[in-house]
């Protein structure tokens, strides 16, 4: 049993059976590395010692674990159908004019024959033209440079979904 100062969302997390656990944190994060190194460090006295793990197995997954990762997710302005994660998350292209939602789908399919994968970025909080933008920045990045960029966008991912998760009473 976890302590009776833990908060009840993170409480419930940590006394949830491991297969539970395991299936909460890889609807978070499709990685299974990192999934399965939270979970290896339950129980947690507070949401940002879960954030802070969070952090740690981001930055140690490997390629072929970011890879995991990044399937998924769909491409910025196609949510899965039936994923209201993703289709609150992206809520920022839901509205936008078709003309923007065509010129992301362009994009996408550029910056996804350029590096191989999804071009991924934390889309909460911002509009079609913030993520359209960005991804006419990023397509220039080298690949090593994106890889980097991507790492660091998926933890700021993992940490909104983990607050969802732990912070709910």
């Amino acid at each position: 049993m976890t302590s009776t100062s833990t908060p009840p969302g993170l409480a419930r997390f940590n006394d949830l059976e491991e297969h539970a656990a395991f299936a909460a944190l890889h609807e978070a994060c499709a990685s299974t590395a990192w999934a399965r190194r939270l979970l290896a460090a339950r129980p947690y006295a507070t949401p940002e010692s879960l954030y802070l793990a969070s952090d740690a197995a981001m930055a140690d997954l490997t390629g072929a674990d970011l890879e995991e990762a990044m399937a998924g997710h769909p491409p910025i302005g196609r949510p899965r159908p039936g994923d209201p994660t993703s289709a609150r998350e992206q809520s920022g292209m839901a509205g936008a004019a078709e003309g923007l939602k065509a010129e992301m789908l362009e994009l996408n399919l550029a910056y996804q024959e350029k590096f191989g994968h999804v071009f991924l970025i934390c889309a909460t909080g911002r509009t079609g033209e913030e993520m359209r933008d960005a991804v006419k920045e990023r397509i220039g990045n080298a690949p090593g440079q994106e890889r980097e960029i991507v790492r660091t966008e998926l933890g700021k991912i993992n940490r909104i979904r983990l607050a969802r998760l732990v912070e709910a009473d």
